[in-house]
């Protein structure tokens, strides 16, 4: 078993996820590109490698039972152990989401992706975790999904159009990551969320106001917490955010 650290980033194919991966690459660690596609994928890869980093292609679609069990197969094979899970991949499942008139098959869709896929995958890495000696779990939230800024002066231009299936999902996912963190408190693992802020992404049509790598800063802060960090908190690069 290799002393490199070793990551798994869904979603790392473009965008947040790449530069999540691309960070933790060039920290020194082998970071597995968990993406669906396979072209972006191995172009993915084979940008990172041609920068001298560490890498590897990881076929994963996080809504597929047997897609996960392959992907947590492979990275068995290849390294043992995880030391760091980002569940980055999402959609917003396009637009409009009024909640008086959206297709409840969009809202099915968006948390099939954002939250029990985040799930399945984090079950069935759940074994390969614990064979690390400092295990980390950062999941992918968006200011979005605090209720408290929703609800407090000024969400409704804080925290983007109403969506009634992505902002809700990420809502979700911050309470499903708090059950885990209740669930394993008596581990060594750390779980925590991030919050990228508006980022510049295929996601929003590129009309965010930061940069992908600007957004993957504080996932790679939480992935490369030192033990004794926090757990079950909700992070963006100035500090805590409200649930």
């Amino acid at each position: 078993m290799s002393d490199k650290k070793i990551a798994l980033v869904t979603g790392a194919n473009k965008g947040i996820g790449y530069e999540i991966a691309a960070g933790l690459c060039a920290l020194g660690w082998s970071v597995g590109v968990g993406a669906r596609e396979q072209t972006r994928r191995d172009a993915a890869v084979a940008r990172l490698r041609d920068a001298g980093v560490d890498a590897f292609g990881v076929p994963l679609d996080v809504t597929d039972d047997r897609s996960v069990a392959a992907a947590a197969d492979l990275i068995a094979e290849r390294a043992g152990r995880l030391d760091a899970l980002v569940n980055n991949a999402g959609i917003t499942g396009g637009g409009p989401q009024q909640p008086s008139s959206v297709d409840p098959a969009v809202i099915r869709t968006v948390v099939e992706t954002n939250v029990i896929g985040v799930i399945r995958v984090t079950n069935a890495m759940l074994p390969l975790l614990g064979r690390s000696a400092s295990p980390r779990i950062v999941n992918m939230s968006s200011s979005v999904g605090s209720l408290a800024r929703q609800s407090g002066p000024g969400g409704e231009t804080s925290t983007g159009p109403v969506a009634v299936a992505y902002a809700p999902s990420k809502s979700f996912l911050n309470a499903v990551t708090l059950q885990y963190v209740r669930e394993l408190a008596d581990t060594n693992i750390l779980i925590n969320c991030a919050c990228p802020g508006y980022v510049a992404t295929d996601l929003n049509g590129f009309r965010g106001v930061r940069t992908p790598r600007e957004g993957a800063a504080t996932a790679i802060r939480l992935a490369t917490l030192p033990d004794g960090g926090p757990t079950g908190g909700f992070f963006e690069d100035a500090g805590v955010v409200p649930w």
